[in-house]
């Protein structure tokens, strides 16, 4: 089967979360012996960022890292639909395309495509900026794949798509595993920071507990202002930069825990939607710590990480999972079982060419791991 995927960028990861997951998804397809073609625009601003950050080199580094992935760089006004998905099984079209790709994506599919044609969605707009979304042409599309329920069901119920599937991120398993390493600290948190409300979210489960229990604690990201880094050193955290995605099981492997911070106004606004990190951190099989948010999918277990009402409440785990290893290591355990078991990109191929029988022969798939 040949599979297409139109993205905003499969080569940079710079403040580019869903590269990660769609670089696992191309992988775990090319295994199983089908041709994957990954188109991504020439002037994306990840790639762009990245390229003046850190050079060619970094784009060097990533094909050394995954010499088995690959992206076709395209122009609008070059781009040729019939050579690029003409003789597709199917197309995948992420979210973060322009409505003009997505519209001219779904023309063809709906004059000459013999293909399946899905929109991937893994972003919040469709909730918390539904206008922006309306400028998506999705008329020519077989479906919508969510990453998560009740992304899904604004598609629904908006009537931007007659079918839809709840498609939630995972781990890529072939990078993320445990590797431990000689211990360098007690905590490391991988995120960016963003505007003044992100600011008051990491004074609260980052800045705060890590400086009242005087841990030793590294960050990695990006867009962080000279206050933002200046915040972090007042408290004793190391600020190190961008790390490139494929080095973070590495980094996980040489500190003593991790901590998730979702931004609130999407932890109120897509429940039961954990970002990337949590099912990497926990295929790393690092203990975690996360601020509120409601798995209403049921996508983990109980017992797999720890869950901080507020600040303080965060400060209290954090000690206490620092002051007691076995239990900490007890429950990383659990959570990689369960990412093992439920949440790789492995799983979600199986998802995805059971949603692509569906299409084609129409026998719903029984799609174990929620998907609807």
């Amino acid at each position: 089967m040949r599979v297409v995927i139109f993205c905003h960028s499969l080569v940079s990861d710079w403040n580019h979360g869903n590269a990660h997951f769609l670089r696992g998804i191309t992988t775990e397809l090319g295994a199983l012996g089908h041709r994957v073609d990954v188109f991504e625009p020439e002037d994306g601003w990840s790639r762009a960022h990245l390229l003046e950050a850190y050079g060619p080199a970094a784009l060097e580094r990533f094909a050394r890292r995954f010499p088995a992935l690959s992206s076709h760089l395209y122009r609008q006004d070059t781009l040729d639909l019939d050579r690029a998905v003409g003789d597709a099984d199917l197309v995948l079209v992420h979210e973060w395309n322009e409505p003009w790709l997505v519209a001219a994506i779904g023309r063809h599919h709906a004059a000459m495509g013999s293909y399946r044609l899905l929109f991937h969605d893994t972003h919040h707009r469709s909730v918390t900026a539904p206008e922006q979304m309306r400028a998506y042409d999705l008329s020519g599309y077989d479906g919508v794949l969510a990453f998560g329920e009740v992304v899904r069901q604004r598609y629904l119920d908006e009537g931007w798509t007659g079918r839809a599937w709840t498609w939630h991120e995972a781990a890529d398993t072939r990078v993320f595993s445990p590797r431990p390493g000689a211990t360098e600290g007690d905590l490391v948190w991988i995120g960016n920071w963003g505007d003044d409300e992100r600011t008051a979210e990491l004074e609260e489960f980052l800045i705060d507990p890590v400086a009242a229990l005087g841990l030793r604690a590294r960050v990695h990201g990006v867009r962080y202002p000279d206050e933002a880094i200046r915040r972090l050193s007042e408290a004793g955290i190391e600020y190190a930069g961008w790390l490139p995605n494929a080095d973070v099981p590495a980094v996980f492997g040489r500190y003593r825990a991790t901590m998730h911070v979702p931004r609130r106004p999407y932890v109120a606004a897509l429940p039961g939607i954990p970002t990337i990190r949590v099912f990497e951190a926990l295929a790393c099989g690092i203990p975690l710590v996360s601020a509120p948010w409601d798995d209403a999918e049921a996508l983990f277990g109980p017992d797999d990480f720890l869950m901080a009402r507020d600040g303080p409440d965060m400060r209290r785990l954090l000690r206490d999972l620092l002051a007691e290893p076995e239990a900490a290591r007890a429950m990383a355990e659990r959570g990689l079982r369960t990412v093992l078991a439920r949440h790789t990109c492995a799983h979600r191929v199986d998802q995805l060419l059971a949603v692509h029988r569906e299409l084609t022969v129409g026998r719903p798939a029984d799609l174990a791991g929620g998907v609807r």
